[in-house]
C-alpha cells in the first residue's frame, strides 16, 4: 500500500525498571494498534532506560534487555515496531535499535553518531558504528542483521537516525535517500532546554523534506534518572510539513501520536530531485514480507503549541519534581521558606506542580500514580514550609512566608532558632577565649545563621518521608554565594541551573501575568516588591544580594561570558563595558574581578550542591556539564593584567 498509519510515542521510563519499563511499552503498542497504526518509533534505549550510565558495561544490563525484546516482540502482532536497547557484539556495546515485524526481529540499526558532549557520555560506554558496514550477529542462536541497514517491509523502505545522528551535520538519511527509503525512524532520548523544540522541529521537517519520506520522531518523557528531563514532543513529518505533533511535558507515563502519510507524493519528490544520488545496488537492505493495511487520506495537521520560555521552565520543573517525588516514593516535600524570591519560587513550583498534574491526569489518576502516599491531594501534606527566624530576620520576611504559604495552601511553621544561634555563639567564644563581633567575624556570624537552619528542616523532611528541597539558584552558585550546609541543604536543588535575574522576571510574570497554561498567583506580591537579601546582618546595614556582589543582571551576563563562551578576563571586561556602558569603568572592572576571584575559589562549593535539573547550556553542573578544577591560580596573572 501506498497510504500507511505510522506512530509515534514518548514514553517515561526508568533505569533499569525492567517490569516497568516493559508494560510502558507495551501500552504504547496497545495504544498506537488501538489508533490503527502499522508502525510504530520508541524511544532510544526505550528498553533499559537511557540513564543507565556505566552499568551499560555490565554484559547482564544487555543480555537482559535481549530477553525484554523478547517478551515485547510478541505484542507486535500485524505491526512493524522499533525500539531502542543496548547490543553486545565482539565484546563493545552498540546503541542499536531492534526492528519487529509482525512478533519477528528482523535486524539491529546501530547508532553512527555518538552525543559526547554536555551532558551526554556515549562514547564512555558504545562504539559508534562505522557508515555503510552491515554485519549479522547472534541472538538466540540465530543470525540477525545488524549495522548500517534499512528495511524494505512489504515494499515499504525504512531507514533509521538515531537521535544525535538527526544533529549532524553529514546525516545517515543522506545516504538512506539513495536506496529509495519511504520512512526515516528517529528514536531519540533528546533532553529538555530552553528553545530546543523548534530546533527538532526544523531537523524533522527539512529532514523529510530534503530526503523525500516521512519522519517519524520518538523522545523519551519526564524527569527519567534525576538530573535530565524530556519534554516529550514526539512528531510525525511528510513533504516537509509536520503533520503530528504529540504533547511536551506530560505527566502521563506515555503517550502515542499517529498519522496517515501518502507514500506516493514522498516518491514523486524523490523522483522529481534531479541532484539525488542513486545506490540501487545497495547491499544493506533487509527484505520483510509484510501486509500494510488499507487506509483512507492522509492527515492534516494544526500547526504545533508554541511555548515561552516562561512557560517552559514552569513545566519543565513541575514534572521534574512530580517524577522526583514519585520516583524515589517520597511524602512530598519540605521547604525552608525565608520570605524571599528563592524560596518562593521552590514553594510555587511544587504549588504548580499539583496543579498541573490534576489538571492533566484528574485527581483520582494523580493519586493513584501516587499511591504510596495516600495524601497527595491535600497541599499540606504535600509541602511542608518554615521560616527561620533569628535576631536579623525582620516582619516583612516573616510576613511574605507566611501570606505565601497561605495562598499555596500549604503547611506553614514559624521557628525563632536564634537561640541556637546563641548557644553556638557561646561555644565558640569560649573555644578562642573572646566575644565574636560583626567587624572581625562578618563571615562567621552570617553562616552561623544559615547552617543553624539546616538541622530542623532536615528533622522535617525525615518526620514526613519528605523531600527537603535546596533553595540556591545558578548565579548564586557561580560565585559561591551560599552557605553550606546552610541554604544549600537539600536532597534536590530544583532552580540551581536558573539563574537569579530570569528567576526574577519569572516571579513577577507569575503575579501578574501567567499564560493558559500556568496559573497566576497573585500573592507574590508581597515578595517581589523585596529587594533581594540574604538578611544575615544587622538591619541598620541595609544588607542586600546586589550590594554584596553586583547587580544581577552584570552578574549573569559576565557569567554567560566568562563560563559558557570561555573568554578571558580582558575579554569579558570588554564585552561587559559595551554592553553596560552606564556603570563606570572602574566599577565594571571591579565587578570583573571579583567574579573570576569567587568562581575560581568556590568551585567545592559547586561539587556539593544536590542534584539539579539541567534546563540550558549555561548549567554550571560538574557532574554534567562545567568542569573546572577545585584548585587553581585563580586567574592570577590575567587579573593582575587587567
Amino acid at each position: 500500500m501506498n497510504i500507511i498509519r505510522l506512530a509515534t510515542s514518548s514514553v517515561n521510563q526508568v533505569p533499569l525498571d525492567w517490569k516497568g519499563n516493559l508494560e510502558r511499552l507495551g501500552d504504547c503498542i496497545k495504544a498506537a494498534r488501538g489508533e490503527g497504526a502499522a508502525m510504530l518509533c520508541l524511544p532510544e534505549l526505550a528498553i533499559t532506560g537511557y540513564g543507565c550510565e556505566d552499568l551499560f558495561l555490565a554484559r547482564a544490563t544487555a543480555d537482559i534487555a535481549l530477553d525484554q525484546l523478547q517478551k515485547l516482540m510478541a505484542e507486535t502482532e500485524g505491526m512493524a515496531v522499533a525500539v531502542g536497547l543496548p547490543l553486545w557484539h565482539h565484546n563493545a556495546v552498540y546503541n542499536v535499535v531492534a526492528l519487529v515485524i509482525d512478533r519477528a526481529l528482523v535486524g539491529f540499526y546501530a547508532k553512527q553518531n555518538l552525543a559526547g558532549d554536555g551532558l551526554h557520555y556515549e562514547p564512555r560506554w558504545f562504539r559508534p558504528w562505522p557508515p555503510g558496514l552491515a554485519t549479522v550477529t547472534e541472538v538466540g542462536g540465530i543470525s540477525v542483521p545488524l549495522g548500517d541497514i534499512c528495511f524494505d517491509v512489504g515494499g515499504v523502505r525504512i531507514g533509521f537516525e538515531v537521535c544525535e545522528d538527526a544533529w549532524v551535520a553529514d546525516r545517515p538519511g543522506r545516504e538512506h535517500t539513495k536506496i529509495g527509503v519511504d520512512v526515516i525512524l528517529n528514536p531519540s532520548a533528546s533532553h529538555f532546554a530552553f528553545g530546543k523544540q523548534e530546533i527538532r522541529e526544523q531537523f524533522v521537517q527539512e529532514g523529510s523534506r530534503a530526503f523525500g519520506v516521512a519522519y517519524v520522531y520518538a523522545n523519551l518523557l519526564g524527569n527519567e534518572a534525576g538530573r535530565i528531563i524530556y519534554d516529550g514532543g514526539s512528531m510525525i513529518a511528510t513533504g516537509g510539513r509536520l503533520v503530528a505533533s504529540g504533547p511536551r511535558f506530560s505527566f502521563r507515563e506515555s503517550t502515542v501520536t499517529c498519522a496517515v502519510v501518502d507514500l506516493d507524493i514522498n516518491r514523486l519528490s524523490q523522483a522529481r530531485t534531479a541532484g539525488r544520488d542513486l545506490d540501487p545496488g545497495h547491499h544493506g537492505v533487509v527484505q520483510v514480507p509484510f501486509e500494510w493495511p488499507d487506509e483512507m487520506g492522509p492527515t492534516l495537521a494544526d500547526p504545533p503549541l508554541k511555548w515561552t520560555k516562561e512557560d517552559e521552565f514552569t513545566h519543565a520543573l513541575a514534572l521534574g519534581l512530580f517524577d522526583y517525588m514519585r520516583k524515589s516514593r517520597s511524602n512530598g516535600f519540605v521547604v525552608s521558606l525565608s520570605g524571599g524570591a528563592d524560596s518562593a519560587a521552590v514553594a510555587c513550583l511544587v504549588y504548580l506542580m499539583r496543579v498541573l498534574a490534576v489538571r492533566e491526569l484528574g485527581e483520582e489518576r494523580f493519586a493513584g500514580d501516587l499511591d504510596y502516599f495516600p495524601e497527595a491531594l491535600d497541599m499540606k501534606k504535600l509541602l511542608l514550609c518554615v521560616y527561620q527566624a533569628t535576631a536579623n530576620s525582620g516582619d516583612v520576611t516573616e510576613n511574605a512566608a507566611a501570606e505565601l504559604a497561605a495562598a499555596l495552601g500549604a503547611e506553614f511553621a514559624s521557628w525563632d532558632v536564634q537561640p541556637a544561634v546563641d548557644h553556638y555563639i557561646a561555644l565558640a567564644e569560649g573555644t578562642i577565649g573572646r566575644k565574636l563581633d560583626w567587624e572581625t567575624d562578618d563571615i562567621t556570624l552570617q553562616n552561623i545563621q544559615a547552617r543553624v537552619r539546616a538541622p530542623g528542616i532536615w528533622m522535617q523532611a525525615n518526620i514526613r518521608n519528605g523531600l527537603l528541597l535546596a533553595t540556591s539558584n545558578r548565579s548564586e552558585a557561580a560565585v559561591g554565594y551560599a552557605t553550606m550546609d546552610g541554604d544549600t541543604c537539600g536532597g534536590l536543588s530544583p532552580i540551581a541551573g536558573i539563574d537569579k535575574d530570569f528567576l526574577r522576571r519569572w516571579l513577577r510574570w507569575l503575579e501578574t501575568e501567567g499564560s493558559e497554561m500556568v496559573p497566576k498567583i497573585p500573592a507574590l506580591a508581597v515578595v517581589n516588591v523585596q529587594q533581594p537579601t540574604a538578611e544575615l546582618r544587622p538591619a541598620e546595614e541595609e544588607q542586600t544580594d546586589e550590594g554584596d556582589l553586583m547587580p544581577y543582571p552584570i552578574l549573569d551576563a559576565i557569567e554567560r561570558i566568562a563560563i559558557r563562551d570561555k573568554k578571558s578576563p580582558a575579554e569579558v571586561m570588554q564585552l561587559i563595558r559595551h554592553r553596560f556602558p552606564e556603570y563606570p569603568v572602574e566599577t565594571v572592572k571591579a565587578w570583573v574581578v571579583r567574579f573570576f576571584r569567587l568562581w575560581s575559589r568556590n568551585q567545592w562549593k559547586r561539587e556539593r550542591y544536590a542534584p539539579s535539573f539541567h534546563l540550558d547550556d549555561e548549567n554550571l553542573d560538574p557532574k554534567t556539564w562545567c568542569r573546572f578544577p577545585i584548585l587553581s591560580s585563580g586567574f592570577e596573572e590575567e587579573l593582575e593584567k587587567l
